[in-house]
């Protein structure tokens, strides 16, 4: 994985494709302050994007959960941090390892409140800046359209702020490979890291599921 001496992100070295296996998928808890975090630690995969963007979609896809996050048609539904628990048996480890996947609340809706979006906002950031179990943080964003200024200003203020950052281009399956390498290349130049590894994702067909895992599997061995 590729990265900009300005960014830091996971990496993807070492392991093999399909050298994790998910044994287990369940949700654990929903929150808008520390006190309603999980007590039992562990290490945390987190999820960022627009609303609509597919982050429900994703999560089960990744967890092979069906129904793990409830995909809503309607924008802006997912109003707490929701935490995730899944289970990951990977190659030369003898024991499961247990980590949390956390899905943050969409941003940019324009329909929700003002008041409401700060405060999603405070406890969004009070959770990405001090969490100690934070591993990095998937930055989703659609594949079918340039970034927008809201995906912009958050990717700039998670390498502000020194988050890993993994950006990830969901709805893969829409477009057909020529288009999405042309747009994987403007999403690069409008988010002004010129070798910044972009990984297309396909809910429907799975499409990236492996690598992410691979990714996934490397901080949880770390």
């Amino acid at each position: 994985m590729k990265c900009s001496p300005r960014l830091s992100c996971p990496k993807r070295e070492g392991l093999k494709l399909d050298s994790i296996l998910i044994t287990q998928g369940k949700y654990i808890a929903s929150a808008v302050k520390k006190e309603q975090y999980p007590e039992i630690k562990r290490k945390e995969i987190v999820f960022i994007g627009r609303s609509n963007v597919g982050k429900s979609s994703l999560i089960n896809s990744l967890s092979r959960t069906k129904n793990l996050a409830r995909v809503s048609g309607r924008p802006g539904k997912t109003q707490t941090i929701n935490f995730y628990e899944l289970g990951a048996k990977i190659l030369n480890q003898e024991k499961r390892i247990d980590f949390y996947l956390v899905d943050l609340p969409g941003y940019g809706y324009a329909h929700t409140g003002k008041r409401q979006r700060k405060i999603w906002a405070r406890f969004i950031e009070e959770y990405l800046l001090t969490s100690e179990e934070l591993q990095f943080v998937c930055h989703l964003m659609d594949i079918r359209h340039k970034p927008m200024v809201s995906d912009i200003e958050m990717f700039r203020w998670l390498l502000k702020h020194g988050l890993p950052v993994l950006v990830i281009a969901t709805k893969a399956d829409k477009l057909s490979r020529s288009i999405r390498d042309k747009n994987i290349a403007i999403m690069r130049q409008i988010l002004g890291v010129e070798d910044l590894d972009i990984l297309p994702y396909s809910s429907t067909k799975n499409e990236g599921r492996s690598e992410l895992l691979d990714v996934i599997a490397n901080v949880l061995i770390e």
